[in-house]
């Protein structure tokens, strides 16, 4: 052996535990990562608390569940804004829901857009807002008498089906499909929202004894297909138009969907997964994989609802089964946070079992984030896994990496006009840029400026939202935030979520900046 052998032997020995370091480091923390939060306003499930609450509570408690999921450094909030028929926001197509005001078709007193609100509020803490609807289903009973007059169940009797003790809009007529598209229109045209989010409701689950009665549709509208094929059909050609539908109104504004957790089972097809479950395909009459391959869906989020290791239906299984089945679009894991300490599958009693999860998703290059259902579940209980998470996989912040077709590189980079810093805050000023439409900026900080890395998420200080005026983009952040740190990095976030390159601020310099294409020798 060549004398020098043992000592390369040990320098390559070290870079490779210096790379695996990095790697582990990486999937422990990524910088990247899509972590939303579902808020269900349907029987007030998370908010508002209860029906009858009044407008200063319900502000309170919703900004009580922002500000907690901020400090758990999640970044979207899926909110329910239309669930039975309602809405959570003045509309001629839908009454207020009796879920908001205590009586449907009654607005907020004193009167508010709550949307528009909740959409502002959680804009101003960083976080993306998915506006979540439920198209298809009418009432949550059978109850006629608590609707308001101006519900569709009034105005079209004739496209309502009733089963198993609710009442649903008939997927299969085209004045439905028109109606609701309508509905999905009205808030992407007026809202700021960042995304349209339908969740697993298509054709109602299956309850034995009962039958949903399509027939006069099928004998209509059938053209030959067999039931199963038509009822896919009228569900796939929905899905195609909302997603034409907001892509026409607003190209960045993406179009998620959250379907049950199996597609097909290995035993209905050999391209299904090794579970023994309902399936979108057979029971829903939902078929994401087909949504992926034409490119309607920006995001897919399937309801990986079981735990690890469960015998008919394995979270890991089903993991690694979307991973490999998912394209052309982004995926997220649904994780189920309700099932915590209260399943009969006794796996949910470990505190380990949702970090656990988390850590063999981000195995996965494909999966990019997670979602938990629901809000209340890490508000109100649960504070020691809320503890593991705060400590580990959610210890820094995470900025949602753009969906697959929204991906581009910004070409201006931020122009720093001023800083200025006082005892209570920096303030900074920037120049617009003249070819992207800023959504966000994001802040990094270090002790100097050679330290400043934005591909580590551990420095960032935060991302805010920015006021516009004559040419000008101006933040500030609080000076407690900023006191500890010699140096910071600013980047642009657009609408479509893409990060611009950085420019570098020296800090102790009255004002000094660096270009990501200047040389420095500080750097």
């Amino acid at each position: 052996m060549h004398k020098n052998q043992p000592l390369l032997f040990s320098i390559i020995f070290l870079l490779f535990l210096g790379w695996t370091s990095n790697a582990q480091e990486k999937l422990m923390h990524p910088k990247n990562e899509f972590r939303g939060v579902w808020i269900a306003t349907v029987v007030n499930i998370d908010w508002p608390k209860t029906a009858q609450d009044g407008v200063a509570k319900e502000k309170a408690d919703y900004i009580e569940t922002l500000e907690a999921y901020k400090k758990l450094n999640y970044n979207a909030v899926i909110v329910q804004v239309r669930s039975v028929g309602d809405a959570f926001y003045p509309s001629e197509l839908a009454p207020w829901s009796r879920f908001l005001t205590g009586k449907e078709g009654q607005a907020p007193n004193p009167y508010y857009d709550a949307l528009a609100w909740m959409i502002e509020e959680a804009h101003k803490r960083g976080f993306e807002f998915h506006a979540w609807m439920n198209p298809y289903r009418a009432t949550f009973d059978l109850n006629k008498q608590i609707l308001s007059p101006t519900h569709d169940i009034f105005k079209h009797p004739e496209w309502m089906i009733e089963y198993a003790g609710k009442i649903y809009y008939d997927p299969a007529l085209p004045e439905v499909q028109e109606h609701l598209t309508k509905v999905v229109k009205e808030v992407v045209d007026k809202y700021d929202i960042d995304a349209i989010h339908f969740d697993d409701y298509f054709y109602p689950y299956t309850v034995p004894g009962k039958t949903f009665n399509d027939n006069a549709s099928y004998k209509k509208y059938g053209s030959g297909l067999s039931l199963a094929d038509w009822r896919r059909a009228n569900v796939s050609n929905f899905v195609h138009t909302i997603s034409t539908t907001i892509k026409a109104s607003k190209p960045w504004v993406q179009f998620g969907i959250s379907p049950f957790g199996v597609w097909r089972n290995k035993s209905q097809d050999p391209k299904g997964s090794e579970t023994q479950s309902t399936s979108n395909y057979d029971d829903l009459y939902a078929d994401p994989v087909l949504w992926m391959d034409q490119k309607w869906i920006d995001y897919i989020m399937p309801q990986l609802y079981w735990s690890m290791n469960n015998p008919r239906a394995s979270y890991s299984k089903l993991v690694k089964w979307w991973s490999e089945n998912s394209n052309n679009t982004a995926l997220y894991i649904g994780h189920a946070s309700y099932k915590i300490r209260g399943d009969a599958d006794k796996s949910w009693n470990f505190a380990t079992e949702i970090p656990t999860q988390i850590d063999y998703a981000r195995s996965f290059k494909k999966v990019g984030g997670s979602a938990y259902f629901s809000s209340k579940w890490f508000m109100d209980k649960n504070f020691d896994i809320v503890r593991l998470l705060e400590e580990n996989q959610y210890k820094y912040p995470a900025l949602p990496a753009p969906v697959p077709n929204l991906k581009h590189v910004i070409i201006d980079t931020p122009i720093v006009n001023e800083y200025q810093k006082d005892s209570t805050k920096y303030s900074f000023n920037i120049k617009s840029p003249l070819n992207t439409k800023v959504r966000y900026m994001v802040l990094y900080g270090a002790e100097h400026i050679s330290k400043v890395d934005i591909n580590d998420p551990s420095k960032i200080i935060d991302k805010v939202t920015v006021n516009q005026f004559d040419g000008t983009i101006s933040f500030s952040i609080p000076a407690q935030k900023m006191n500890q740190y010699k140096a910071c990095a600013v980047t642009f976030i657009d609408y479509f979520a893409n990060e611009s390159t950085a420019t570098f601020i020296d800090l102790n310099n009255t004002f000094k900046t660096y270009s990501p294409n200047q040389p420095n020798e500080n750097r």
